[in-house]
């Protein structure tokens, strides 16, 4: 049976104390992200720039001040090398799944190359959109 997982990137927005991490994260991009993937996706995943693959159910993580956003190479490669280990750890590369990202590209540029040759398949809905593109056409699907 297929499998579609959302991946949906963190935001610089948070709470000011832990919380689970699907409820740390408060703009409204990322409200309008999580809406999404828990409409349309099986199960969903969050990308964070400090933990990496996140349960958006897990144990309540500290806010944090870091981004992919403007990181050079090293670091999203670092990043990515985490979250592909984390992938395979939650069986989430095989043929039966279908990844769908909801991240920006500095979120899954060094990350693609590293699992494109596992059998999973991959999607990104937003690509090449900007922000605001990216904002309204969650509006219009949720």
């Amino acid at each position: 049976m297929s499998r579609e997982i959302g991946l949906v990137s963190c935001v610089k927005t948070k709470r000011d104390e832990p919380a689970t991490p699907k409820e740390l994260y408060t703009s409204d991009y990322f409200k309008k992200m999580r809406a999404y993937a828990e409409q349309h996706h099986d199960d969903w995943w969050i990308l964070s720039a400090k933990y990496g693959l996140l349960d958006p159910d897990g144990d309540p993580v500290e806010p944090y001040d870091e981004t992919l956003s403007g990181a050079g190479k090293a670091t999203k490669q670092e990043w990515s090398e985490k979250v592909a280990e984390q992938l395979e750890e939650q069986s989430l590369l095989s043929e039966d799944v279908t990844l769908v990202l909801h991240a920006g590209k500095d979120y899954y540029e060094e990350l693609l190359p590293l699992i494109e040759e596992s059998e999973v398949t991959i999607e990104t809905p937003t690509e090449g959109m900007y922000i605001g593109e990216r904002l309204s056409w969650y509006k219009g699907k949720i």
